[in-house]
């Protein structure tokens, strides 16, 4: 929770990150234990889509596999040029330094935002399912 708090707090500094997230929409559809947290997630991810700095984008089922659909994929780019990625799923992570491997990692990360919607569109659906949740 402490690491989630941390990252939230990140996003809010200046000078702002540039941050570009897709999520699943199982990750939208999937209702938490009470109903009321599964609400303020959905509405902490409706204002986080309005921030200038941030890009979110839904993954619809539509879309079909995809290989990160496993895990997750964090891309770093410095203010000097160089990158890195961390790669995460069930039981592993795995930080990749090295130029080739990151540059594969971006070049399929851009792949899965290609088949994701844009991030007007994420956000209409991001209100469609809440209002789903309403009724």
């Amino acid at each position: 929770m402490a690491a989630r708090l941390g990252r939230q707090y990140l996003l809010r500094q200046k000078p702002e990150p540039e941050v570009r997230v897709v999520v699943d929409e199982f990750a939208l559809r999937r209702p938490a234990a009470q109903g009321k947290t599964w609400e303020a997630q959905l509405l902490h991810l409706e204002a986080a889509a309005l921030w200038p700095n941030v890009a979110l984008q839904v993954l619809p089922f539509s879309a079909g596999a995809h290989h990160h659909m496993n895990g997750s994929l964090t891309l770093l780019r410095q203010r000097d040029g160089s990158a890195v990625a961390y790669t995460e799923g069930n039981s592993s992570g795995r930080l990749i330094e090295e130029p080739d491997q990151v540059l594969r990692e971006h070049s399929s990360y851009d792949r899965l935002r290609d088949l994701a919607l844009p991030p007007s569109d994420s956000l209409a659906f991001i209100r469609g399912v809440l209002g789903e949740h309403r009724s």
